[in-house]
């Protein structure tokens, strides 16, 4: 079974779907997952046009970060899992480079993150740090989709 399982969060929807999946296969195991979340403040360097206003974006991006960590820390908590949360920052570094890169810095065995199942054009005009990951990543990765609704489907 796995020992130590890096899950990416970025507070969507997808992400939160990856960590319930994470959860579940900790369950009964000795199994301990490591929470991610990469702040990337790339796009946040070509929209600001002042330094206090980059501050002020970095200052509200690393707080959100840490609201979704300590979300989904007390979802592990709920269910018994142990876990350890990462903030990492970055600026002009690929978000799916750093999540193979903290996998390996840290012993994971195993990755599981959210995927939004994008085809055709809307996945060559948004690309996909999903799909980045699973390429590169030298231990396994899980892609979960979001469940689809009966409404939405």
């Amino acid at each position: 079974m796995y020992q130590r399982i890096l899950v990416p969060l970025d507070g969507s929807a997808t992400a939160e779907r990856g960590l319930r999946e994470a959860i579940a296969l900790c369950a009964g195991q000795p199994t301990r997952l490591l929470l991610l979340h990469v702040v990337d403040d790339y796009p946040l360097l070509i929209e600001t046009s002042s330094m206090t206003g980059y501050d002020e974006m970095m200052k509200t991006l690393r707080q959100y970060g840490l609201d979704v960590l300590a979300k989904a820390r007390k979802a592990c908590e709920d269910a018994s899992i142990h876990c350890e949360t990462l903030l990492r920052e970055v600026t002009g570094e690929r978000v799916s480079d750093i999540i193979v890169d903290q996998a390996g810095q840290h012993g994971c065995d195993l990755i599981v993150m959210g995927t939004h199942g994008r085809r055709g054009l809307q996945r060559l005009t948004l690309g996909s740090q999903a799909e980045a990951v699973a390429r590169a990543s030298p231990v396994p990765v899980l892609l979960v989709r979001l469940e689809l609704t009966a409404a939405a489907g």
